[in-house]
């Protein structure tokens, strides 16, 4: 024979047995979805990596071969690191944003259809240009992808990382000839200045500087878009890893473009006082021909410098922000 405790005991037990059991029906369906999004998601790349299997293995290639582009191949790789630092800022709940996910995809199929409406003997376009569009369509279907899976939240929570394979496409022959033909006119101005610096003579008639026993001409080779395109690229991901406030952030990446046409215009003075104090054949030594990346590392120097101070600086207002204005005591 039950007491009367026990009995109520023994439906304190059943109500709460009840109770976990059906917060966990309840719970279980969501995470369901939720791992049907995720396992969806994977396939859905898997079958667009195979769907622009050829435009990307095109793209390999060309960036594998090119002085200018070879960074691309590292572009997925700092993505899918900048994701995995915010993984824990993702939201768990996934939702769908159709809007979003029929406009990106509009936007991709219309550069996919483009191309393939370029490919005619008679307007073949240059390989180039071809790379640039398809690997354009296939970064619109995967943001498309992003939206339909995961949802608006999610995507603008990874927004720098996903907007960081913009870099995936190369840069268009046009732009990198604008860039070149600046930085090459920038760099000699830059020269200019320095060979006055210097107390070398000579003389100067626009890209063309005549020094005592050489004369030497800022060509197109020596504009360094490549060293200050990866330096640009740098900033942008060094900006977001390491420093908070928009200002900061946009003062860092806008350092660089003095920064790469100063470096610039140094290694043509130095090349310069080279051929004028050893020699005219020091214009084909390896300082000339393979001396980019150790003035690249020269560069480094002082963008890193820079981003320590500006980084100091968000840090000191970070702290201050923290323990608030300081108010004074009336009695003191």
């Amino acid at each position: 024979m039950k007491t009367p405790s026990s009995t109520d005991e023994a439906a304190a037990r059943e109500i709460i047995v009840t109770t976990r059991t059906a917060n966990l029906s309840e719970a279980s369906p969501p995470r369901q979805k939720q791992r049907w999004r995720f396992w969806s998601s994977m396939c859905f790349a898997i079958v667009l990596l195979a769907v622009f299997a050829r435009p990307l293995l095109m793209l390999i290639s060309y960036v594998a071969g090119s002085q200018l582009h070879s960074y691309v191949l590292l572009v997925p790789f700092v993505s899918a690191y900048l994701l995995y630092l915010r993984r824990d800022q993702l939201p768990k709940k996934h939702s769908t944003d159709l809007l979003l996910t029929l406009v990106w995809l509009a936007a991709g199929l219309g550069l996919f259809a483009y191309t393939q409406s370029l490919e005619v003997p008679a307007r073949a376009p240059a390989i180039n240009t071809r790379i640039v569009l398809l690997t354009s369509s296939f970064l619109c279907c995967l943001a498309a992808g992003g939206f339909f899976f995961f949802g608006r939240g999610w995507m603008r929570a990874a927004a720098f990382p996903l907007a960081y394979l913009i870099f995936l496409v190369p840069m268009p022959d046009a732009m990198a000839d604008v860039l070149e033909t600046a930085s090459k006119f920038a760099s000699a101005e830059v020269a200019n200045v320095l060979f006055q610096l210097s107390g070398t003579p000579f003389l100067r008639a626009g890209l063309v500087f005549q020094l005592p026993n050489i004369t030497i001409e800022v060509a197109q080779e020596c504009s360094g878009i490549r060293s200050s395109w990866v330096l640009f690229i740098t900033s942008i991901l060094a900006a977001n890893l390491f420093l908070k406030t928009r200002w900061r952030r946009f003062a860092l990446v806008a350092f660089v473009i003095p920064l790469a046409i100063l470096r610039n215009g140094f290694r043509i003075l130095v090349i310069g006082l080279l051929c004028v104090n050893i020699g005219p054949q020091m214009i084909h030594s390896l300082i000339h021909r393979r001396g980019g990346p150790v003035f690249f590392v020269l560069a480094l120097i002082p963008f890193l410098l820079v981003l320590w101070w500006l980084r100091k600086g968000d840090i000191r207002a970070r702290n201050l922000g923290e323990q608030g204005p300081l108010i004074e005591h009336p009695n003191l």
